[in-house]
């Protein structure tokens, strides 16, 4: 575990759920959270309760991580208000939860906009900062569904297939310097992510007893900031089988197929 204290921690998403909670975390740490999120009014909420609770004064930014313009934009005005990065924490994101016939388009598109594209635009921006300073972290929320796919979430599974790949390539990328980059997989949260993955909320009712506590998760990746840690995976038993479905895929499928269709 690092020493936060007086590092500058920018987190997307930042407006409620993880990114919320973990913000507040860090700045319990001593860090200097950055908020950003495409809603100002929940920025000003959040960065009042940071404010309330640690007495630390919190720079917020309002950014869609689905357009690049905005990314390009907010990232250069940030640069010109902080000294550096030295932690960016890749938050943003959403699902639908439906099958493929039943998707439009749009809806794909703008889950690999904000997903996949997003995270990498928001990299692309700090990393020419972290590589001058040689050091830095990335960490990237990404999910069990990108290990391990189930039915109706086929597209949002793929945009986290998609950052676990990015994530992985740039760890390797980036092995000559101090930088680290971290893969964060939860399984289901207990956040507001479900209000527009599960718009029936039959699929979070059946889960909610495996849900994870936002505050556990918040705790991992804090303790994990500035730290070679590779990849958080929550809950254990999950990231179990996902290890076992990528070792026998057929097998899992088969005898696991009943449960994988509780959406």
């Amino acid at each position: 575990m690092a020493n936060l204290q007086g590092k500058y921690v920018v987190i997307t998403g930042a407006s409620g759920g993880i990114g919320k909670t973990l913000a507040l975390e860090v700045a319990k740490r001593g860090a200097n959270p950055i908020l950003m999120a495409r809603s100002l009014d929940k920025l000003e909420q959040v960065s009042s309760q940071i404010k309330m609770n640690t007495g630390r004064d919190v720079l917020f930014f309002p950014l869609d991580v689905g357009k690049r313009q905005d990314i390009e934009e907010t990232f250069t005005k940030l640069l010109t208000e902080i000294p550096t990065v030295d932690v960016l924490v890749n938050n943003a994101g959403f699902g639908i939860f439906d099958e493929v016939h039943n998707l439009s388009l749009d809806d794909m598109q703008g889950m690999f906009e904000v997903n996949v594209f997003g995270v990498i635009g928001c990299t692309k921006m700090v990393l020419p900062t972290m590589l001058k300073q040689n050091s830095g972290h990335i960490i990237n929320i990404a999910s069990q569904a990108g290990k391990l796919a189930t039915p109706k979430s086929s597209v949002y599974s793929a945009t986290k297939h998609a950052v676990l790949g990015f994530t992985n390539s740039l760890r390797m990328e980036l092995h000559d310097s101090a930088i680290h980059v971290t893969s964060v997989n939860p399984g289901p949260i207990r956040t507001n992510f479900f209000d527009v993955a599960d718009a029936t909320g039959q699929y979070k009712q059946k889960v909610d007893k495996w849900m994870l506590d936002p505050e556990k998760v918040a705790n991992e990746i804090a303790n994990a900031m500035l730290t070679n840690k590779r990849e958080i995976n929550l809950p254990g038993w999950m990231n179990m089988g996902s290890k076992m479905y990528q070792l026998f895929p057929g097998l899992v499928e088969k005898f696991a197929g009943k449960a994988f269709r509780q959406k």
